[in-house]
């Protein structure tokens, strides 16, 4: 068996794959070079060191339904197709009677986890929002409930003027399980305000996530790439997660989200991210990220087949089968909008994983395999 380094020709690359293998972290001029780097096989082979030594060969997926109980938001981001105004004609709001008879549906189907984002909209009370938790662990004590983007937590702070702990508190009582890592996008205010000037700041995202970490919660974070960013808006953005990381031990799971520009107003996209951008963004994602247990890669982002690569660059979960799922629909994706359980499990054993199914508290989830076994290659 050959030694991983001794199949790499690029010195950096050598280097950096010696400090993965030494549980070294990277630097952030690693991670950038890796981002510039075109030996994007040798990225991968670095990479699966780190998802090897978390998740062995385990590949997780969810059985879940999106809940998105509105899509009037009064940011209204240059980023998102799937918000409107309250006066559009295709404005909706779901009342508790059609939360509770959508997630009855979904049930039927073998649910165990339900995803819950929408818009911000003042005419909606915390009390809403706890009713809607409510009945849903009513309807089964079991199902497993992801809610509400930091920006939302924000928002109902604000607007119902309670501190942000106390709004997260009276949520975790309603029957909240684990938080998404939605709002995130790219932190460089500069990005920010273009791509969504009304949102909260990175600086404000990271707080809420901070408070929800002291609170017990486990999170996702997310990173949105492919629009007006650049190598250095990437790398910022995964330092100060890392950073919190560090602090807290809070993320479960880190998303980095291809951009849809379909049906959204934000100008000066470049041209569409290549098959080798993913792979080169997921890749140094999980290589710096060596604190975060899990990548996530979601297959109605990126689409089946990429999916299936990128558990080759350091991905282990793929998503859910994501019942109902309208935002990146909305902006144009051409995937499915909805994955059945045996889909997920043939994209991940054609691709030479285990499958696991899971929900975001990957409660129960094997530990991954010995780092060492990822380290020589036959080729």
């Amino acid at each position: 068996m050959i030694p991983i380094t001794d199949v790499m020709a690029d010195n950096r690359l050598r280097a950096i794959a010696d400090k993965v293998l030494h549980e070294e972290a990277v630097s952030e001029d690693d991670a950038l070079f890796l981002l510039r780097s075109n030996d994007i096989l040798d990225i991968g082979r670095i990479a699966q060191i780190l998802r090897l030594r978390w998740n062995g060969k385990n590949a997780y997926y969810g059985v879940n339904m999106n809940l998105n109980y509105t899509n009037v938001c009064e940011l209204r981001c240059p980023l998102c197709a799937f918000s409107c105004d309250a006066d559009s004609p295709k404005a909706y709001l779901y009342d508790i009677r059609e939360v509770e008879r959508r997630v009855r549906s979904a049930l039927s189907e073998g649910i165990d986890e339900v995803h819950i984002v929408g818009g911000l909209r003042p005419d909606l009370p915390l009390s809403y929002f706890e009713e809607m938790l409510r009945t849903i662990k009513r309807i089964d004590p079991n199902l497993f409930i992801v809610a509400f983007t930091a920006v939302e937590y924000d928002y109902f702070a604000r607007i119902n003027n309670l501190a942000l702990e106390t709004v997260i508190r009276r949520l975790i009582d309603a029957g909240l399980g684990a938080i998404p890592g939605g709002g995130a996008e790219i932190f460089a205010p500069e990005v920010r305000r273009i791509i969504s000037p009304k949102k909260i700041s990175g600086d404000r995202w990271l707080e809420v996530m901070h408070t929800a970490h002291n609170l017990g919660l486990k999170t996702n974070a997310t990173m949105l790439f492919g629009h007006i960013e650049t190598d250095a808006h990437i790398v910022d953005h995964l330092s100060r997660i890392r950073a919190l990381q560090s602090e807290t031990g809070g993320f479960k799971t880190f998303v980095p989200l291809a951009f849809h520009p379909a049906n959204t107003t934000v100008s000066g996209v470049r041209p569409r991210t290549s098959g080798y951008d993913i792979a080169r963004i997921y890749a140094t994602s999980r290589i710096f990220l060596h604190n975060i247990p899990h990548i996530k890669a979601l297959w109605m982002y990126v689409g089946e087949r990429m999916a299936q690569n990128l558990l080759w660059f350091g991905v282990d979960d793929i998503g859910a089968t994501y019942n109902q799922e309208k935002v990146v629909h909305a902006a144009g994706a051409s995937t499915p909008d909805f994955g059945s359980e045996s889909f997920l499990k043939h994209l991940i054993t054609a691709a030479g994983f285990e499958p696991v199914r899971t929900t975001a508290a990957y409660a129960g989830s094997p530990k991954g395999a010995s780092p060492f076994e990822s380290v020589t290659s036959t080729t």
